[in-house]
Order: structure tokens, then sequence, then C-alpha cells
């Protein structure tokens, strides 16, 4: 019994220490995973704040271009001020000032008709084809409608029209602004952070780019709501004005690269767990291998063992039977030579196919009691329900079946130190039959209920802890069956059970 003491102390040693080791290794990598967590939130809160700051530039430079273009407005205003009254004023220091208005115009096209469409002059325009164009064509008109043309009231009822739009500057300008905006959206896209980016509208449902996504998914409406949502839940979004495009709302997420450092530890300790359970399971098996072959190769040399001095036990009763020796011991002798007979059988069984016949459980049992009654103490009453008339069939090997009720009856003897009682019961059920074998002897700790069953468990000082061990490869390996202590109660019994598959 000392072994299993010290085999369960050893287990609860190397469970300890494979605790601690998965302890300290999870610890140590939930340290190194806040870690890079903290830098990759970090990266990411820089890079949000980026984003805003890049907003706001592209803001202030959207700000910037409507005040060039309201001072090229204003300018234009001049322009047709200098026009009307370079052609109304007589003095010439005025015209001369005038003229000179006109022509420090280098950056706003213009054109000047007479009525309504009499083209009487123009500046600043790069099309070759003005020079033999005499009237506002509709191309032209088109082409400077972006502002209302000035009207230039000139003597009695005639005037012109200044027609004027943005410079040449200014669409550069807005050209490079509206590049900007782009460029905005694809670098938010592309961070190099590798955050999941969505950017959509004020309504967060018409997305005007994604990154680091799956943009096949984006196409169904309700993913995308779904995500967005999910995102939001995450990290507030990012609201910005922009130009052209109104309200916009930025919603990112923690990286997969993040995501998955964040459940590593957990993928490690599942991977450890499995590997230490493979682990347990080959180691188990192994055991359990060699435990077999040891039972059978010890079986085996106990039966080829026990075979040389029956057979000369054997002979030596013949031989007193043919004297025609009577001696009263002679009968006992023969029946203990019988039971040894039975004895070498089982051993010799042992690694052996299973051999099952049909037998009625009931009489096994009873033989198997009436054995033991003369060779046990006078003071165990056996108690046997049914009686032994009733039949109930079961496949068994008898031989092997009878050792495994003689070492429940033993043990239930030796642990009520030969006084008590012994109560068997056997109960017929549909699919099978179930077998109690209880005792009044001095119980079994709980915590003992499946150590028993190992070879080499025992109470008893010169017990080698074998019989139950037996007992139990008899009824799994053999029969297919079960045996288990059902309950025990210190100091006032045990009940083992069997069940048998009909």
């Amino acid at each position: 019994m000392q072994i299993y003491y010290k085999k369960r102390r050893w287990k609860w040693m190397l469970f300890a220490l494979a605790a601690a080791i998965i302890v300290v290794s999870l610890w140590y990598t939930n340290r190194l995973v806040r870690e890079i967590a903290m830098d990759e939130r970090q990266n990411i809160r820089i890079w949000a704040n980026a984003i805003r700051q890049k907003a706001e530039l592209v803001n202030y430079t959207t700000r910037f271009f409507e005040q060039i273009r309201e001072e090229e407005q204003k300018r234009a205003e001049i322009l047709a001020t200098a026009y009307r009254n370079f052609m109304s004023e007589d003095q010439s220091q005025s015209l001369e000032f005038y003229r000179r208005i006109m022509e420090m115009n280098t950056t706003i096209p213009v054109i000047l008709t007479f009525g309504d469409s009499i083209i009487t002059s123009y500046r600043n325009i790069d099309d070759p084809e003005i020079e033999n164009t005499k009237f506002m064509t509709d191309s032209l008109k088109v082409e400077f409608s972006t502002f209302d043309p000035i009207r230039i009231n000139y003597t009695g009822s005639d005037y012109g029209l200044l027609y004027f739009k943005e410079s040449k500057i200014y669409t550069e300008l807005r050209t490079v602004l509206d590049d900007l905006i782009l460029s905005f959206f694809s670098e938010v896209a592309g961070n190099s952070a590798s955050v999941p980016v969505v950017i959509t509208d004020s309504t967060r449902q018409n997305i005007f780019e994604s990154g680091n996504v799956d943009k096949e998914k984006l196409d169904d409406p309700e993913y995308v709501k779904s995500f967005v949502d999910e995102m939001a839940e995450e990290n507030d979004p990012i609201e910005i004005e922009l130009p052209e495009v109104g309200k916009t709302y930025i919603f990112y997420m923690d990286s997969d690269l993040l995501t998955q450092i964040m459940y590593y530890p957990y993928v490690q300790f599942m991977i450890i767990g499995l590997f230490l359970f493979i682990a347990y399971l080959l180691f188990s098996m192994a055991r359990k291998a060699e435990q077999n072959l040891v039972w059978i190769g010890m079986s085996k040399e106990t039966a080829h063992q026990l075979g040389t001095p029956l057979s000369s036990l054997m002979a030596w009763l013949e031989l007193l039977k043919m004297k025609g020796i009577e001696y009263e011991g002679i009968k006992e002798m023969e029946k203990d030579i019988n039971r040894l007979e039975i004895i070498t059988d089982r051993f010799s069984k042992i690694g052996s196919p299973a051999n099952l016949e049909i037998h009625n459980v009931i009489d096994v049992i009873y033989d198997s009691v009436d054995y033991l009654k003369p060779r046990t103490s006078s003071k165990i009453n056996y108690n046997i329900s049914p009686a032994a008339k009733t039949k109930v069939l079961v496949p068994l090997n008898k031989h092997l079946f009878e050792w495994v009720i003689e070492n429940l009856c033993k043990n239930a003897v030796d642990a009520m130190n030969s006084v008590g009682s012994i109560f068997i019961n056997i109960m017929d059920e549909e699919k099978q039959v179930v077998i109690d074998v209880r005792d009044t002897g001095k119980g079994i700790h709980k915590s003992h209920f499946k150590s028993i069953f190992n070879p080499g468990y025992t109470s008893k000082k010169r017990g080698w802890g074998l019989g139950l061990s037996l007992s139990k490869r008899i009824i799994h390996d053999y029969h297919k069956g079960k045996i288990f202590v059902r309950s025990s109660v210190i100091n006032s019994g045990t009940v083992i059970r069997i069940v048998l598959k009909k």
C-alpha cells in the first residue's frame, strides 16, 4: 500500500511542477503580450492623432483656397470697375491708372464683350482658338460659368459683360487639394500600423475607402453594419469634416497581429495541455501494456510451476487408492487436488482469448460460496439472494468468474476480521445482471475507491494486492463488464458491484 501513497505523492508533485511551469510560462508570455499590445495600441493612438492632424491640415488648406477664391473674385470685380471707368473717364491720369490695373492682371482669365456676346478683348487665355473667335460661344459660356459675369455700363444704353473664371494657379491648387483628399483616404486605409480601417459618410453605411479588411465582404450591407458596429464598440470613430465630402467617420480596430498576440497565451495553454494529456495517455497505455505482459507472464509461469507437483500429487493419490488404503482425509485431499487443477487452469487462461459459455450465474455463485464456507471462519454468515433454484443465464468463463467471487468474499472476510456477514444480491435486469457483494467490515475511504483495484494495493501486512486487480481484469477484459465500489461507510461495511452484460 505504501507504493500507492508514494505514487500519489509523486503524481501530485509532478502535477504541481507542471502547473508551476505552465503558470510561469503563461505569466511571462502574458507579460510580453501586454508589452507588445501596449506598443501596438500606442502606435494606433499615434496613427489616430496623425489622422486628426492631417484632417485639420486638409481643412485648413481648403479654407485657404476658399480665401484665394474670394480674393480672385474681388480682383475680378476690381478689374470690371477698371474696365468700366476706363471707358467712361476722360482724364489721362485716371485712364493710365485703370490701364495699368488691367495690364497687371496676369493670372485671372477674362473676356470682355460688347453687349451679350461680341468679344472685344480677352486676357490670360491659353486657348489659341480664342484669336479667331468673335462671339461668346456656348462652350465659352460654360467654361466661364463658375462666376456670374460682371455688367459694365458704358455711355448711353451701351453695356458690356466681363466674363472671368478661376486663375490657372488656383485651378492647379484645387487639383492639389483634390489629390490631397484622395491621398488622405488612401493613406488612412493603407496605414503602416496594419490597422483595419473603414471610412464612411455621415450615415455610416456608404464606404468611401477601406484597408486591411476583406473587401469582398464589404459588398454585403448587413455585414458592413455589423462590422462597423463592432469597430465602433472597440474604438470611438474619428469624426472629421472634409471639403466636398462633408462629415465622415473613420472606424478602426486592433490589428490582426495584436488580436493574435492577445489570444496566443490561451492557444499556448491549450497546446501545452493537449501535449500533457497525450503524453499522459501514452505513458498510461505503455504502463498498462507492460503490466499486462507482466500479469500474463506471471500467470503462465505460475500455471507451469504448479503443473509438475500437481501431477505428482494426482499420481500419489491414485497409488493410495490402488493399494486400498482407507483414510478419511483422502476425499478432502482429492477435493484440494481438484481445486488446484482449477487454479492452474485459471492461471493458464490469463492472457488467452476469452471463452464464454452460457451459465446460470446464481448456481456459479452458490458453488463458489459452498466451497468457501468450510474454509473460512464459522463466524461468517453468507446470505445469497435470490434462492438457488432461480435461473439467471449469463455468458461466463466459469472458472475465472468463480475466482472473482472467491476474491471478493476473501477480502470481505479479512475486512471483518473473520466475524460478520456477507450479503450477495443478484439483480436480473433487462440487458444486464447486477451483483452486489456487501460486507459488514471496516469500510474503505472514498479516496481509495479506485486504488483498491490497482496491482499491489493492499491494507494487509502480508497481502500482495493482486486479488482485486485480477478480479477487475477478469470482469473488464474477459467479460466486458464493470466492477467498482458502489458505496462504503467506515466501520459499517462496503458494497462492491459487478455488472455483466446478458
